[in-house]
């Protein structure tokens, strides 16, 4: 079977986290199986759709790097020159809609009813198939007994979502609809539009819904719904890809941390799970940690620099080697991106910028002495390296009969102007002799 699979989101508002981890789904099962993804835009309502909610949608997937397999000529000029496909919108496929109506009305499979175009449905049970739920019996209501046709086509001649989704998925060749357990009550009314159709359905894989870590139904105000959390929020990509994976699927043993190569290669629906999966944001940052500690070094330094450029911190008049070796010293430190300007911007700062409780607590008269013995020893080295300036600082504690912590802090805050940062000795080292000294004045005139 040539695997063709689809994501057809609805451009009402952001991307949720819910519609993002079911294109992730369908994405690496597509790409596991060699098949085809497809992106379908559902926008038939006029009235909630925006281009806006749609451009949120595609850079969402973008950021993800989700890409699709076919679609129509983009009209947006700069998407031609990127070379960008699709995606398929449903407001541009009225006339095949036009065509597959008739074709029920005349088959005496659909009729008008009070100026709307109904289907008439099935009075049995329908059973559905499923590759996750198993196989759901879906019996009539009590209200749909009495009338179970359903409208296809509201009054004012717009067909209904059940009628486009079903005949774009004809007309797609979809072979596997993978999708939110939330529409598993919408698929016998399909699976008997695709008989009307004299089509076979396709297979069906309802994945579980993702909730709130309380257990409650995840809101568009919860922490963490939109896309645009992690897209702004300082998350690598791929440990936002790896943690919604692991939102309803399973590897079938304990590895959690995980490249996208190796998701595709392991991503099968047998994985996928009935429960339904819980957010965790602790998780979610710890993924991320552990996708940015696995980063190469050079891309590591370049997420370095973006994240410094952003936060308005120039680095082109230091040279390469400095920049590489302070952006070294936060190596296995840095959780999220955004902490990349807090965490080193003071090596390229020719002022420190002080955090004024670290500055209350640690640049105190009381302290001076010792930051000024400090100074001296460092003055005095002839090798500026970790190794000499932990000794040199150990010495002067000894000499000034107090413990390291009442050097070390004022010290650390005088050349970084925070309680917390790399390591201090490295950071010394980088900074080099005479800035340190020059940090060591600045500060002790403050005291």
């Amino acid at each position: 079977m040539s695997i063709r699979v689809r994501f057809a989101p609805s451009p009402t508002g952001y991307l949720h986290i819910g519609g993002a981890r079911t294109a992730l789904f369908n994405w690496l099962y597509a790409r596991h199986n060699g098949g085809k993804f497809v992106l379908r835009v559902e926008d038939t309502d006029d009235a909630r759709n925006s281009r806006e909610a749609v451009d949120i949608i595609l850079d969402g997937l973008r950021w993800m790097g989700l890409d699709w397999d076919e679609g129509p000529v983009s009209g947006d000029a700069m998407r031609e020159s990127r070379g960008d496909l699709g995606p398929y919108f449903q407001s541009q496929r009225g006339e095949i809609y036009k065509r597959r109506i008739k074709e029920l009305v005349d088959n005496d499979l659909a009729y008008e009813h009070e100026g709307a175009i109904k289907f008439r449905m099935t009075r049995n049970p329908v059973k559905i198939p499923d590759l996750v739920a198993g196989d759901v019996v879906r019996k009539l209501t009590d209200r749909e007994e009495v009338d179970p046709d359903f409208v296809i086509v509201r009054s004012d001649g717009k067909p209904v979502f059940h009628l486009v989704n079903v005949v774009d998925d004809i007309e797609m060749k979809i072979s596997h609809v993978i999708r939110g357990e939330d529409h598993l009550s919408n698929t016998s009314k399909h699976i008997e539009l695709f008989k009307a159709f004299g089509v076979e359905p396709p297979k069906f894989a309802h994945i579980p819904l993702i909730l709130n870590n309380d257990g409650s139904k995840m809101s568009k105000r919860d922490t963490g719904a939109s896309m645009e959390t992690y897209m702004d929020g300082g998350y690598l990509p791929s440990a936002v890809i790896n943690y919604l994976s692991l939102l309803g699927w399973s590897p079938k043993d304990d590895t959690e941390v995980m490249p996208v190569a190796e998701l595709i290669e392991r991503f099968d629906l047998s994985g996928v799970q009935r429960a339904n999966a819980r957010f965790d944001m602790v998780k979610l940052d710890w993924q991320n940690y552990e996708h940015i500690r696995a980063m190469p070094e050079e891309d590591f330094k370049d997420r370095a620099l973006e994240q410094l450029k952003s936060a308005n911190i120039n680095t082109s008049d230091f040279k390469n080697s400095y920049i590489e070796a302070a952006v070294a010293t936060c190596t296995d430190k840095i959780k999220n991106l955004n902490d990349f300007a807090a965490y080193i911007g003071f090596y390229f700062q020719q002022e420190v910028s002080f955090d004024q409780d670290s500055a209350e607590k640690a640049l105190t008269p009381d302290n001076k002495p010792y930051l000024s013995a400090l100074r001296e020893a460092y003055a005095e080295l002839a090798q500026f390296d970790a190794d000499s300036l932990q000794e040199a600082l150990k010495a002067t504690a000894v000499s000034c009969e107090v413990k390291n912590k009442l050097l070390v802090m004022p010290a650390r805050v005088a050349c970084t102007g925070s309680k917390v940062g790399p390591s201090l000795y490295h950071l010394f080292e980088v900074l080099g002799q005479a800035e340190v000294l020059k940090r060591f004045d600045a500060a002790l005139a403050r005291m």
